[in-house]
């Protein structure tokens, strides 16, 4: 074999490697939706009510729209509460009219009233909520009436014998949401994705104030 064809046997070698040597994935950078501006791993979310969709903003950015009515903008609240004392017992449970045991509440301006949504290996699926349901539970629950249209939400986690109740952004609930969905394996979801919902909320009770 000539050197020639020794070299261009190498080369033809190192290229096949090449096409099934995959390079490590650059970590992702999230940038502000407003101004382009790099982010932290924690950072402000706002909310468009006419679209429901988060963007990730700088605090710069996010200052703009704090507490700015009719603006396209809404900030979202980052804080949580754990709502120690929340009263809801299983028959005004079941008079919200929700097939499983995990779900967010939240006042929609759009819809004119209070709706439910519940995750779902497809995403977050919607549900309308009785006035009379959510008007006797706000009567033993004052906090509820408190919550900021369309970027605070209830968070109800009633899975297995669990009681949690949260103040949070809708942040923290799409955060649920999309675990839910990119974690669900057949039928039952498998254990993985029900200790990932358990860490969840483990980690909020940690945060919350």
């Amino acid at each position: 074999m000539s050197p020639d064809v020794g070299h261009e046997h190498g080369m033809t070698t190192l290229a096949l490697l090449r096409r099934y040597v995959r390079p490590r994935a650059a970590p992702v950078r999230e940038n502000c939706a407003l101004c382009g501006a790099g982010l932290a791993a924690e950072h402000p979310h706002l909310l468009e009510p006419a679209t429901r969709r988060l963007a990730c903003a700088c605090e710069a950015c996010a200052l703009l729209f704090t507490d700015r009515a009719g603006a396209r903008y809404r900030r979202v609240p980052r804080g949580i509460r754990l709502l120690a004392d929340f009263r809801l017992t299983d028959a005004a449970w079941d008079r919200l009219g929700l097939p499983i045991d995990l779900a967010f509440f939240l006042h929609n301006t759009a819809a004119g009233g209070v709706i439910a949504l519940y995750p779902s290996p497809a995403g977050a699926t919607e549900s309308l909520v009785s006035p009379e349901a959510w008007d006797a539970l706000a009567e033993e629950n004052p906090v509820l009436r408190e919550l900021e249209p369309d970027v605070e939400a209830l968070l109800v986690n009633r899975v297995g014998g669990a009681r949690d109740y949260f103040r949070v952004g809708v942040d923290e609930c799409y955060k649920l949401v999309g675990l839910i969905r990119t974690r669900w394996r057949g039928l039952s979801g498998g254990h993985e994705v029900w200790e990932e919902i358990r860490g969840h909320f483990a980690g909020l009770k940690a945060r919350s104030s």
